[in-house]
């Protein structure tokens, strides 16, 4: 069986936990900080990684088989 290649955009935005969830980052995450109405709650929101949903769990872990 011949080695699988990594997708190489989905190698930079993804990862897999310990327990073999797909963490991302969140997104709608490059202009907010210049000013354009976004509040304190939103920014504190926006903090941090999140779980990639289940229906597409799927297709990002295809994408990276070796992570």
């Amino acid at each position: 069986m011949p080695k699988i290649k990594t997708h190489s955009g989905a190698k930079k935005r993804f990862k897999i936990s310990k327990s073999g969830k797909v963490i991302r980052s969140h997104a709608n995450m490059r202009h907010f900080l210049n000013g354009h109405g976004k509040s304190a709650k939103f920014k504190r929101g926006m903090r941090g990684t999140c779980v990639v949903d289940k229906t597409n769990e799927k297709h990002v872990k295809r994408m990276i088989p070796y992570k």
